[in-house]
This record gives C-alpha cells, structure tokens and sequence, in this order.
C-alpha cells in the first residue's frame, strides 16, 4: 500500500482515485470498488466486528485507497503501512455539506424510507447483495465517522468535518501527509508524491449528477445480485 486517502466522501475521493491510477499508483480502493465487486461486501462486513483485520488480504491487489470503507479506518491503516503516503482530500464545509444532503445523505433518507426498509427486508429475505451492504456502510462508514444520522443535524455534520482534518493533520506526520483541495489539479499532488505532472487535465468525476447517475445511486442491482465468493477485479 502506497498512498492512503483519509477524506469523507463527496470531497473528490473517485476524482482522486482516477488521478492516483494515472499516476500509476493503482489500482485504488474505492467505495465503487465494494459496489462493482460485491464479493468484497461480506468481507468487509467482517472487518467491522473482527478484532484484528488482515489487511493486507483485505486490500490485496491494491497500491492505494482513497474514500469509505478505507477512510474511516485511517489510523489503522497509516499504521499498518507506516511507509504509506497519506492524502486528506477537503473542500468548503458547507459545499460539502450540499453536495452530501444531494448525494449520501439522500441516499440513507430513501434507504429508511418506508419502500427503502421493505427492500432492504426482502433482500434480507432472499440473502441479496443489498442488505449487506446497506450493513456494511452502517457498521464500516456511518458508525466510525457520524455515529448518529447526521444527515438530519446539518451543523453536527459540519463539525464532525472539521474535526475529522483537525484529527488528521495533528495525527500524522506533516512530511508524511497532504491536505489536498482538488480544485489545486495535479501540482500539489504530483510534487508531494514525486511524480511529473500528467500533460491533461486532472480528473474531474462524480460530481452530484454523476453520483444520480451512477451505479453507487440506483442500488436496485444489489437487490437482484447474490454473491457469496470474492470474485476477480
């Protein structure tokens, strides 16, 4: 393991993602990783109870990771691969906050509504892909990072951001970390990881439209899929 992300998601996590696989610290961990490979469900969902998580079984095949379910173990992991770089991906707070009540947080409001509860029930029912990892990012994510449901105390959500960096930054080393705003490109990134400086623009994806139409917000296939052996990437 190279480079360790620690920031919360819709703070450019996947964006960052395509940009350490351009630079050729791939392949990267990422939530959509667990959502394409569902066969990782069920072994994360273990790591949230375990009392110690191989990680390097885990995260086999993998040179970095960036975003849930690996941020919110970040300590863990900085510590398990001390020679790992660390990068804490942040933005405005309240920026955050909207792009999260759009995306995330809308997507845990539909998950306890009343047909979100049935679905999650008939999955249960029918031993489907997405009860589990309804599961999985309750026990991995939410109660490691928000510990209630933030998505219904705005500034609570706020402050938990702000005291997530501040415990980053006093945790690891400055040498050994950066604070990294994506709208800065590929400068601060390519020198902090001594690498040149892609001839392209640095990746721009998963904006709020995207996450609407992506795969991580219809999880009506989690639903139909049952999967109970880790498949190939």
């Amino acid at each position: 393991m190279q480079i360790i992300g620690t920031g919360f998601g819709r703070t450019g996590t996947l964006s960052l993602k395509t940009a350490l696989e351009r630079l050729g610290f791939g392949p990267c961990h990422h939530m959509v990783d667990v959502f394409a490979h569902p066969s990782q469900i069920r072994p994360w969902l273990a790591a949230a109870t375990a009392r110690e998580v191989d990680w390097d079984r885990l995260l086999v095949g993998y040179e970095s990771c960036v975003d849930g379910p690996t941020s919110a173990y970040w300590r863990q992991l900085a510590d398990h691969y001390p020679k790992a770089k660390v990068i804490l991906t942040t933005r405005d707070p309240e920026r955050w906050l909207a792009s999260m009540q759009r995306t995330l947080f809308a997507q845990r409001r539909r998950i306890e509504s009343l047909p979100g509860r049935a679905a999650v029930l008939l999955s249960t029912l029918l031993g489907t892909d997405l009860a589990a990892f309804v599961r999985m990012v309750d026990t991995t994510l939410d109660a490691r990072t928000f510990a209630t449901a933030a998505d219904r105390e705005p500034e609570r959500a706020v402050k938990l951001f702000q005291e997530h960096t501040d415990r980053v930054v006093a945790a690891i080393p400055a040498g050994r970390l950066l604070v990294f705003d994506p709208a800065d490109g590929w400068g601060p990134l390519c020198e902090f990881l001594e690498v040149p400086v892609p001839g392209e623009p640095y990746p721009r994806v998963n904006n709020s439209s995207d996450f609407t139409r992506s795969g991580l917000g219809r999880p009506l296939p989690l639903l139909l899929r049952r999967t109970r052996r880790r498949d190939s990437r």
